[in-house]
């Protein structure tokens, strides 16, 4: 008889990933994700964001044929084959306030269906700083993290300035990889959705690199910058956004924010913010016309036009690196199209989430998707083409 210890070592069985494991991919795969992204109220804890009563604006209709092609990939694309090349769920266009175009091909897609918007919430997020700031309630962007969340003491943030949130320059964390299982932006999607906690991910990020020397998109940076807000603010960023702009945008519904399955919960500033496109253009129109809804300034005008674009060279078109498309440059939650102060930008989300504004042309344009996977720098550049292409005519037919 043989011992125990002369039989080779068995390996432990490994263990599949259960559902609650992997329902971040789940919610995020095709076909699948034509649903999820207009239901997430269904998924995941929500906090709403009210339009309030008695104040809406209806959006003017001016509608326009789009019969125009625009150049990818060494030959003209008509918009039918952007919709289709670019899993198109929503698309409107407004131009002079008005809008010109609306299209919802998305299975789940309409005028009042809310949209899953990821990190258009993080212009979002820049949009209620500004706000912030001209009421006092944040003192500058020269301001630390722990000025506000003295919690970050001790971490690789405690040196990190609002500015430096901002441009996504704090030096912390690394790349961020969706298709790398263990990557920090996986654990923290985990944390957020699978009950974990959120903020020990973020506290345990490293540093990188020093602060401001170089940009790396980082969903923790706007995280924090979330946190900060509500610290200075004392109030949750769906209240906060819900008083100090979507009531006076006249907005047709309420929005929403998606909270963590952990408590407390918390708001994604970084990337949980649902609206319906109509609201979203609502939004690039306030952008677009230097923060003025009406007669109200409702975002400081100085703070509309550094989200343009930006003087430091690492974050202009074409600098910005390995966590950057080459077409775009980055200024204060936005990514930039431009040097000209007047150029285009834009809100983007991953899976193709869009808030194109275009001052110089007065157009706005929400594209909402469904890809198949997070990035796509072909179907990113494809998108940018055609928008521009849009942008273009409408500036021409003046």
């Amino acid at each position: 008889m043989t011992s125990i210890a002369e039989h080779p070592a068995v390996p432990a069985p490994i263990k599949a990933p259960s559902w609650w494991d992997r329902q971040g991919d789940l919610i995020m795969r095709r076909p699948f994700n034509e649903w999820t992204f207009t239901h997430m109220n269904w998924l995941m804890p929500t906090e709403r964001v009210s339009r309030g009563p008695g104040h809406h604006r209806p959006l003017p209709r001016d509608p326009q044929p789009l019969n125009l092609t625009y150049w990818f990939d060494g030959r003209d694309h008509s918009l039918t084959e952007l919709h289709r090349r670019t899993f198109t769920t929503a698309f409107v266009v407004a131009h002079q306030g008005a809008i010109v175009h609306e299209y919802y091909p998305g299975a789940f897609a309409g005028p009042r269906t809310r949209m899953q918007l990821f990190s258009v919430s993080k212009s979002v997020t820049s949009m209620l700083v500004g706000i912030a700031l001209a009421a006092g309630q944040i003192g500058s962007v020269k301001d630390h993290v722990t000025d506000y969340r003295p919690e970050f003491a001790g971490t690789a943030y405690a040196s990190t300035t609002l500015e430096e949130l901002l441009t996504m320059t704090s030096g912390v964390g690394g790349l961020e990889t969706w298709d790398v299982t263990d990557s920090g932006i996986k654990r923290f999607e985990q944390a957020v959705m699978g009950g974990g906690d959120v903020a020990e991910v973020i506290k345990a990020a490293p540093r990188t690199a020093e602060p401001g020397e170089r940009f790396n998109y980082s969903t923790f940076d706007a995280q924090v910058l979330g946190w900060v807000l509500e610290a200075a603010t004392g109030q949750s960023l769906a209240t906060y956004l819900s008083d100090r702009l979507w009531r006076h945008l006249g907005a047709d519904r309420d929005a929403f924010y998606w909270l963590t399955r952990a408590r407390p919960r918390t708001a994604i500033g970084a990337g949980s913010f649902n609206a319906t496109a109509r609201d979203l253009v609502r939004l690039g129109l306030l952008m677009a016309h230097d923060g003025v809804v009406g007669d109200r300034q409702i975002v400081p005008r100085d703070w509309v036009r550094r989200s343009r674009g930006s003087d430091l060279a690492q974050l202009a078109v074409g600098a910005l690196g390995p966590s950057g498309y080459d077409h775009y440059g980055y200024a204060n939650q936005w990514w930039t199209l431009g040097s000209a102060c007047f150029d285009a930008f834009t809100g983007v989300g991953v899976h193709g989430q869009y808030l194109f504004v275009d001052p110089a042309a007065d157009v706005v344009i929400v594209k909402c998707s469904a890809w198949p996977t997070q990035d796509d720098p072909a179907r990113d550049l494809e998108t940018i083409n055609a928008l521009r292409r849009i942008a273009d005519h409408f500036a021409c037919t003046r």
